[in-house]
């Protein structure tokens, strides 16, 4: 309690969050009598409360879509483990799915943290979070209605717009106007139209984009961006431009 009380008065909602799941962690360590001073929780407490900071905020977000369909199903929370490992290597996963297992269990403020996200997070870095996000609801090769509107409340609560949310929902869902919606355009638009699309969306998703959230955000949006330039790609095939 006492963590979870200076995580609010420093660092909001999130930092409350936080504060919450590594007192719990702090308590079973010393119980255990097994906290090493050197790597002790205590110490990432200063480490991870820093307002806007994307794994943390992942970590949140990605809590709140696993409860959403009620079920906390084993391929989702496996999907969280190898990100984290992917991304962060396997000891930063282990931590920061230690944390996650503890924030699960909390109730969970969606307004109150997209807010602080919102305003610490550039807007790159909240569509990032957006992307993850799917990929987490479909780990389990189903997406929920559940799922589709909890990530839709968090992506308007973020101020992400609905061609943006629909560009990267259709990232994931394969159908006849599917590469016109991740270029957010309709299949109507005459060739011009595909490549002022193009260029802008080349702009608002480009990797440099999310540059200061570290190399392994990086990676992400490239993954997100070659979707870009696939369904850039198929429209010209299909169009023969």
């Amino acid at each position: 309690m006492i963590a979870g009380g200076l995580g609010w008065a420093f660092a909001g909602p999130v930092g409350l969050i936080l504060g919450i799941a590594l007192g719990n962690i702090i308590e079973t360590y010393s119980n255990s009598n097994k906290e090493n001073e050197s790597d002790s929780p205590k110490r990432k407490l200063k480490e991870y409360s820093q307002p806007g900071d994307f794994e943390i905020s992942l970590l949140i977000l990605s809590a709140v879509v696993i409860k959403a369909d009620g079920i906390s199903k084993t391929e989702e929370l496996d999907y969280v483990r190898r990100y984290f490992a992917k991304m962060y290597g396997a000891r930063r996963a282990n931590e920061s799915f230690a944390l996650f297992k503890e924030i699960i269990n909390q109730p969970i403020s969606i307004h109150s943290v997209c807010s602080q996200i919102r305003g610490h997070m550039s807007h790159a870095g909240r569509l990032q979070l957006i992307y993850f996000l799917f990929g987490l609801a479909k780990s389990d090769g189903i997406v929920s209605n559940d799922e589709v509107n909890i990530i839709q409340k968090i992506a308007n609560y973020l101020y992400i717009n609905d061609k943006d949310f629909l560009s990267i929902r259709s990232m994931y869902y394969v159908k006849s106007a599917h590469h016109y919606e991740v270029l957010e355009i309709n299949p109507e638009v005459n060739d011009d139209e595909v490549k002022r699309a193009y260029r802008r969306m080349v702009l608002k998703f480009h990797p440099d984009k999310v540059e200061g959230l570290g190399e392994e955000v990086r990676k992400g949006a490239q993954e997100k961006f070659l979707q870009i330039q696939l369904a850039y790609e198929e429209i010209k095939k299909e169009r023969g431009l």
